[in-house]
């Protein structure tokens, strides 16, 4: 069986998706495509000046997939920078929050994106273990939701 999904957590998205040297139009260059887990990474070592196991465990990642998430935007980015290329922010494996979810047909556990908890909340999200339609948020685990809950009316606020 495939490994699940391990979703990299982010807090900022951009509200700037591009980024185009100004001498050139835009048409005519080649487009680098930076990852929003990129970008986060990028922002809490070089911005924010963190250490690298602390932007990891914000992250909810292990420290070396921390280090190949980052050395992947510095690659993209000094590409962009040297050879003139415009960069756009968009995609990847993130999420603004992680949530334990159980099925309540079969008991299976696991974590979900925030992204996700909408179509559970709306009951057209399945178990895939045993296909049910009963997959509902864990309450009460100190886990839970933390900053983005829709129950707790956050829906992503920082």
């Amino acid at each position: 069986m495939a490994r699940p999904t391990k979703w990299r957590k982010i807090e900022n998205i951009p509200a700037i998706p591009y980024f185009i040297p100004s001498e050139t139009g835009h048409s005519d260059l080649p487009e680098m495509v930076l990852l929003l887990e990129e970008l986060e990474a990028v922002r809490l070592k070089d911005l924010k000046g963190m250490e690298q196991e602390e932007c990891a465990q914000k992250m909810e990642v292990s420290r070396p997939t921390f280090q190949r998430i980052l050395i992947s935007a510095r690659e993209k980015i000094a590409d962009a920078l040297i050879n003139g290329k415009v960069i756009h922010i968009e995609g990847g494996n993130f999420t603004r929050n992680i949530c334990p979810v159980r099925c309540e047909e079969c008991g299976k556990e696991w974590t979900e994106s925030y992204e996700n908890m909408e179509s559970i909340r709306r009951g057209e999200y399945i178990c895939p273990s045993c296909g049910s339609g009963k997959v509902r948020c864990i309450q009460g685990t100190e886990r839970f939701c933390r900053k983005n809950c829709w129950r707790h009316g956050r829906h992503g606020d920082f």
